[in-house]
């Protein structure tokens, strides 16, 4: 399992080095990445959701989160039916740089793919899956059938 564990270290490191060379130029890191890429996917949703999905402390994301609004990434809005929520939005500028993010790991990872056969996107989705904690693997699943199903909504005018 060591040669496994460390070609997992390897392929991730990759897999964020892209995106991490253009936080640095913006001096972000990777929390960034991972707060702009759950907001990309799941427009409006609360603080407290992100807090759960990350998994982070609320000082830790607050400090993440100020920069983003403060450099006009992320728009943090008052809830409709609750004023005390905040909902979170990214910006134009946000946008675009999400979408570039997905851009670099989306050729990243269809060429491994590629690289792999015909079957391998279900075998390494599947496996994934599996590295997920068993009492986690529901609502992961449910929270990215959710996002695929809003980002297909042609109303909505997103593409990720």
């Amino acid at each position: 399992m060591l040669d496994l564990i460390e070609l997992f270290f390897f392929a991730y490191r990759n897999f964020v080095s892209d995106p991490d060379e253009i936080l640095q130029g913006i001096g972000f890191g990777r929390a960034h990445h991972r707060v702009l890429h759950f907001v990309n996917r799941h427009p409006g949703m609360r603080v407290t959701d992100l807090l759960e999905i990350l998994r982070i402390t609320k000082q830790s994301l607050g400090r993440v989160l100020r920069e983003l609004v403060d450099q006009g990434f992320i728009d943090s809005r008052a809830g409709k039916s609750d004023r005390r929520q905040r909902l979170l939005h990214l910006t134009p500028k946000g946008e675009a740089l999400a979408r570039q993010f997905v851009a670099i790991q989306s050729r990243r990872i269809a060429r491994a793919l590629a690289e792999c056969g015909p079957e391998s996107r279900e075998q390494s989705r599947r496996f994934l899956v599996a590295m997920i904690d068993p009492e986690d693997r529901g609502s992961v699943e449910k929270l990215i059938a959710r996002a695929d199903q809003l980002a297909a909504d042609p109303a909505r005018g997103r593409k990720t």
